[in-house]
C-alpha cells in the first residue's frame, strides 16, 4: 500500500482565518510542505515567507533546457532565497521542483546583460560558482549576506559574458577524480555555505 502522504479533511469545525483554503479544509491537503502551511492558501505561505526571505538571490542560465533548474529552485525554496533568476531560455523543466516555485520569486532575464543590469539596479553583486582557472575557494570566502550566486549550465558552466560580470567567481573543493560536480549539487554547496555565514 502507497504511504498516505499530507493529511486528510480538517476535523471539527473550520477555522476562522483568510490565509485556509476551502477545497484543502474539505479534501485534505497532501502538498509537501512543512506542517505550519497545512491547509493554507498558496498565496498566504508566499505572503507569509516574504516576511522573512533570505536577501540572498540565484541565477542560473538555461540555454540548453538544463534539466538541474528545477533541483535549484527546489533548494532555492528550501533555504527561502529572495529570488530565483533564470538567465536565457524562458521555458525551463519543472519537473523537479515539484511545484515549490509557486513559493517563490522567479524572474526571467532573455540575456546576461538583462541579469547584469538588474543586479547592478537592485544593489547586489553577482557571485559565480564554477571551478575555473584563478577561482577563489567558496569554503573560505568571505560571502556577502546580499549577493545573486550564478550558476552555469550543466556542462559548460558560466558563460563568458556572466563570468565578466561577477565580482568573483568561487570554487567547491573537490577530491575525487571528476572535472565537476553536477550544477544541481553545486548550488545546494553554495546555498548551504551562504546560510552557514548568514542565516
Amino acid at each position: 500500500m502507497e504511504p498516505v502522504v499530507g493529511v486528510g479533511p480538517w476535523p471539527g469545525p473550520w477555522p476562522d482565518d483568510p490565509r485556509y483554503d476551502p477545497d484543502l479544509l474539505r479534501e485534505g491537503d497532501r502538498r509537501n510542505v512543512v506542517d505550519r502551511y497545512r491547509y493554507w492558501r498558496v498565496e498566504a505561505i508566499v505572503a507569509d515567507l516574504d516576511t522573512r526571505r533570505h536577501p540572498l538571490h540565484v541565477a542560473i542560465e538555461n540555454w540548453e533546457h538544463d534539466l538541474n533548474i528545477g533541483s535549484v529552485v527546489r533548494t532555492a525554496n528550501a533555504f527561502n532565497v529572495a529570488g530565483v533568476h533564470v538567465v536565457g531560455r524562458r521555458r525551463w523543466n519543472r519537473r523537479g521542483a515539484m511545484v515549490t516555485d509557486r513559493y517563490l520569486h522567479v524572474q526571467h532575464h532573455p540575456d546576461a546583460a538583462a541579469l547584469v543590469e538588474w543586479a547592478g539596479a537592485a544593489g547586489v553583486p553577482l557571485v559565480g560558482v564554477d571551478n575555473l582557472p584563478g577561482s577563489l575557494p567558496l569554503e573560505t570566502y568571505d560571502l556577502p549576506r546580499e549577493c545573486v550566486m550564478v550558476f552555469g549550465q550543466e556542462g559548460p558552466g558560466l558563460s563568458e559574458p556572466v563570468r565578466q560580470a561577477c565580482s568573483v567567481v568561487l570554487s567547491i573543493a573537490q577530491f575525487g577524480s571528476t572535472r565537476s560536480i553536477n550544477a544541481g549539487a553545486a548550488a545546494a554547496i553554495a546555498m548551504h555555505a551562504w546560510v552557514r555565514a548568514h542565516a
